[in-house]
């Protein structure tokens, strides 16, 4: 092993209000300590995971779910329980659903556009 993931850093114009969506929609705390204006991280110190950044980027391109010239970059999987309920309360946060699903998957954006799946089994 040559290190340990720190982060997952996600891009976005405003980090403060991305990162308020995650930890409702994660439940994981902001990280003491580790927070500014361009900069919020979620979870504990380094080394404790989870750990979700949220970084500044004015100009940012948000993806544009399927389409390819504008492609997901990143997203993340979050495993639920009960798929109606969760659904629901995503998308009070702010969250709204893209097309896309499968079997034990639907595909939503964030607030900032970023594509995340809830998953089930």
């Amino acid at each position: 092993m040559i290190g340990q993931l720190r982060s997952v850093v996600i891009d976005c114009p405003d980090p403060r209000a991305l990162a308020a969506f995650y930890a409702e929609l994660l439940g994981v705390p902001l990280a003491e300590g580790e927070t500014d204006d361009d900069w919020v991280v979620l979870g504990g110190p380094p080394g404790h995971q989870p750990r979700l950044a949220f970084q500044q980027a004015l100009n940012l391109r948000p993806p544009a779910w399927p389409d390819p010239e504008r492609p997901q970059q990143f997203h993340l999987d979050v495993t639920v329980d009960d798929i109606e309920s969760a659904e629901k309360a995503a998308l009070a946060l702010g969250a709204r659903r893209l097309p896309g699903e499968g079997e034990g998957f639907r595909v939503y954006a964030d607030p900032a556009g970023h594509p995340f799946c809830l998953c089930w089994d």
